[in-house]
């Protein structure tokens, strides 16, 4: 689900990329946010940060006793793409295996259908192995399938989410 949230942020400007001009200052403030933002990834919380919307304000400078450089509160608005239990999503299909698949949704690059989740598939080994539908339906390596998600997890380390589906359910399953 893709969500629009509001998120504030200190940007740190070099002494040295400061200007009286204000102009200047603003694209500093702009442009070392969108390197922060780049590098940020995602949170448990926010899910995956995708694109900043609108700079909402630019709070008064503060500078740094150390090194010179200037703190700025920020406040911006973005948009994220999180996964949810029980949402129906379409992913593709990049890794087909004995006991089920590998797909991915938008940013989730980690979501396994298991061959128990797949009622009426198959497993058909072969130098491109594919599940095979007793509709003669195939689920294989690029192939758009529909989706349930059952459960998600979070790893911290990694900073990104995984993903349990299903095709138990109405209307699930490849997509023509």
């Amino acid at each position: 689900m893709f969500l629009k949230v509001q998120c504030p942020w200190n940007v740190i400007i070099p002494a040295e990329n400061l200007d009286a001009n204000e102009l200047m200052l603003q694209k500093s403030i702009i442009t070392r946010l969108l390197e922060d933002f780049a590098g940020k990834r995602a949170t448990k919380e926010l899910g995956y940060f995708l694109a900043i919307t609108t700079l909402d304000s630019i709070g008064e400078g503060k500078v740094r006793q150390n090194t010179g450089d200037v703190l700025f509160p920020v406040v911006y608005s973005a948009i994220t793409f999180k996964i949810f239990r029980g949402e129906v999503l379409e992913g593709v299909v990049h890794k087909v295996l004995k006991h089920g698949v590998f797909l991915r949704c938008g940013p989730v690059e980690h979501i396994y259908l298991s061959s128990v989740k797949m009622p009426d598939y198959r497993h058909l080994p072969a130098e491109n192995p594919v599940f095979l539908s007793d509709k003669m339906s195939k689920i294989e390596k690029d192939v758009v399938v529909r989706f349930i998600v059952i459960g998600t997890k979070w790893l911290e380390a990694e900073r990104e989410f995984q993903a349990l589906v299903s095709l138990e359910g109405d209307y699930l399953g490849p997509v023509s």
